[in-house]
């Protein structure tokens, strides 16, 4: 049985359950199995995040559905299973800080810039970019997110570059560099980069494999970041 299917045979048990009931059972559902619990435990409180996400402008658009959709991409019998989950963690009333620092606490007490926070910021943005803006409150929230996570600014500003590029993408700011960076630093990072984007550096660190569009996504922003910077310096 897959991790969804385990998770919502036991949903469909305690559908009128709030959702943070929900994250607390979870980690009882799957105590023979540390490694499942952490992988479901992240699944269940990205949902949340991602649910929460989705109002933070007062608007539930069909397109963050469908950018949800993308991001926890599970099998067509088990669609109505989702959209179960993601409606309870929408309506719930709990704080989405709480689901931020669960997610949060998965990488442990030292967890500033923790690779795996990384990971959930893309795929908010990911949901926040769907309608074609990154709305104030979104931004505002995903900001938030971020300061439970402890993510710290320069890295921040990486990841926002990613994403929100109104006057167009920044090459360097993808990379996190000054734009006078010697070439051989640019590759370097880059190179960094990518390794750590590589989609079995996520499954290692217990990102499931529904997760995993974010790596392509990051991926093709650091490849064009770098193809820019390649050709510019090549040029002059």
């Amino acid at each position: 049985m897959s991790l969804f299917s385990r998770l919502f045979d036991y949903i469909g048990e305690t559908a009128q359950t709030a959702f943070s009931g929900v994250v607390e059972a979870v980690l009882t559902v799957f105590a023979g199995d540390p490694e499942t619990r952490r992988r479901v435990a992240f699944s269940v409180a990205v949902i949340a995040l991602s649910a929460k996400m989705a109002k933070a402008d007062g608007i539930v658009a069909p397109e963050e559905v469908r950018a949800f959709q993308e991001i926890f991409t599970v099998p067509a019998d088990e669609a109505k299973n989702v959209a179960r989950l993601y409606n309870l963690a929408k309506q719930d009333v709990a704080g989405y800080d709480i689901y931020a620092q669960r997610v949060a606490d998965m990488c442990g007490s030292g967890h500033a810039n923790c690779a795996m926070l990384e990971d959930v910021l893309d795929g908010l943005f990911h949901i926040a970019k769907a309608d074609g803006i990154v709305h104030e409150k979104e931004l505002d929230f995903i900001a938030h997110v971020a300061e439970i996570f402890r993510i710290d600014e320069p890295n921040f500003q990486r990841i926002l570059a990613r994403h929100v590029h109104p006057d167009g993408i920044d090459p360097y700011a993808v990379l996190g560099l000054p734009d006078t960076t010697p070439f051989d630093e640019v590759k370097k990072r880059y190179r960094a980069l990518a390794a750590d984007s590589h989609p079995d550096r996520l499954r290692a660190r217990g990102v499931p494999e529904e997760f995993l569009t974010i790596a392509n996504d990051r991926m093709a922003a650091l490849n064009d970041a770098y193809a820019v910077i390649e050709k510019a310096r090549v040029a002059a």
